[in-house]
C-alpha cells in the first residue's frame, strides 16, 4: 500500500508541472536564439574580433603591459564580459517585450504558473545566449594569445551571476518599456557606458583619486575584476567583495522582477 498522501502527492504533481513548463520556457527561448543565430550569436562575435584586432593587436602592441601583465591578455577577460552582459540583456529585454507586444505573454500570466516560472525560463534562455557569446568569444581570444584558466570555478561562477544579474535587469526594462525605442534607451545610455568604464580596457589604478573613487561605485567594474582574477589571477578588488555584490544584485532583482510579475506592472490593460 502506498504511503504518498493525496496532498504530497498533488505537490509533486504541481511541482512536475511546473518544471515542465519552466523547460519548455528555455528551450523556446533557446532554439529562438539558435533559430536566428545570424542576429544573436555572428555581430558580438564580428564586434569581438574587431576589439581584438584593433585595441589588443594594434594599440596593445604601444601599450605593451598593464599591470604587468600583456596588454592582450589584460583585455580579454572584460571583452568576455562585455559580450556577456550585453546579449544577455538584449536578448531577454526584446525576447520579452516582443511577447509584451504581440499580447501572447497574457497567456502565460493567466496560465496556472507560477511568477518563479515565468521569470527562470526567460532568464536561463538569456544566460544561455550570454554563455554562448562568451564561449564564441574566448575562442576568438585564442587566436590572439594564449588563454589559460587558473581559476576555472571563479571564472564560470562569474559569468553566471554576472549574465543573471543582466538577464534580470533586461527583464525589468522589457517590463516598464512601452515601445521598442523603450528597450535600447537603457543600453545605449547607462549599460554601454558602464561597461567602458568598468576596467574592460585599463587598470583602475591608472585613474586619478576622484576616478578611481567613482569606479568603485560601477557594479561591472567588479564582475570584470572577479572574470579576471578566474582567467589571469590578478584582480584590483578582493574577490569576496565582487561576489557580495553580485549576489546581492541577483537577489535584489529576482525579487523585484517577481513582484512586479505577481502585481502585474506594465503587462495588463
Amino acid at each position: 500500500m502506498s504511503t504518498t498522501t493525496p496532498p504530497a502527492a498533488a505537490e509533486a504533481s504541481v511541482a512536475r508541472a511546473n518544471l515542465v513548463a519552466l523547460g519548455t520556457i528555455a528551450r523556446r527561448e533557446v532554439m529562438r536564439i539558435l533559430r536566428i543565430w545570424s542576429q544573436t550569436l555572428v555581430p558580438p562575435a564580428i564586434t569581438m574580433t574587431l576589439y581584438f584586432l584593433i585595441f589588443g593587436g594594434l594599440i596593445g602592441s604601444r601599450i605593451g603591459t598593464m599591470d604587468g601583465i600583456g596588454y592582450m591578455d589584460f583585455i580579454v577577460p572584460g571583452l568576455v564580459m562585455m559580450s556577456v552582459i550585453q546579449n544577455s540583456y538584449g536578448n531577454i529585454s526584446s525576447s520579452f517585450f516582443g511577447a509584451k507586444f504581440g499580447r501572447h505573454i497574457e497567456e502565460l500570466l493567466v496560465s496556472p504558473m507560477p511568477p518563479w516560472v515565468i521569470l527562470g525560463g526567460y532568464v536561463a534562455g538569456a544566460v544561455m545566449r550570454g554563455l554562448m557569446v562568451g564561449v564564441i568569444v574566448l575562442c576568438i581570444a585564442m587566436l590572439f594569445t594564449t588563454v589559460r584558466i587558473p581559476h576555472p570555478w571563479v571564472t564560470l561562477s562569474t559569468v553566471l551571476l554576472g549574465a543573471t544579474i543582466f538577464s534580470l535587469a533586461g527583464f525589468v526594462n522589457a517590463v516598464f518599456a512601452k515601445k521598442f525605442d523603450d528597450v535600447a534607451i537603457v543600453p545605449i545610455f547607462i549599460l554601454t557606458p558602464l561597461t567602458y568604464l568598468g576596467g574592460v580596457f585599463y587598470s583602475v589604478r591608472l585613474l586619478p583619486g576622484w576616478a578611481e573613487t567613482l569606479t568603485h561605485a560601477n557594479p561591472i567594474f567588479y564582475m570584470v575584476n572577479a572574470f579576471r582574477y578566474g582567467l589571469l589571477g590578478q584582480s584590483d578588488v578582493p574577490l569576496w567583495v565582487a561576489y557580495a555584490l553580485m549576489i546581492a544584485f541577483v537577489v535584489a532583482l529576482g525579487a523585484l522582477g517577481l513582484w512586479l510579475l505577481k502585481r502585474g506592472v506594465g503587462l495588463r490593460s
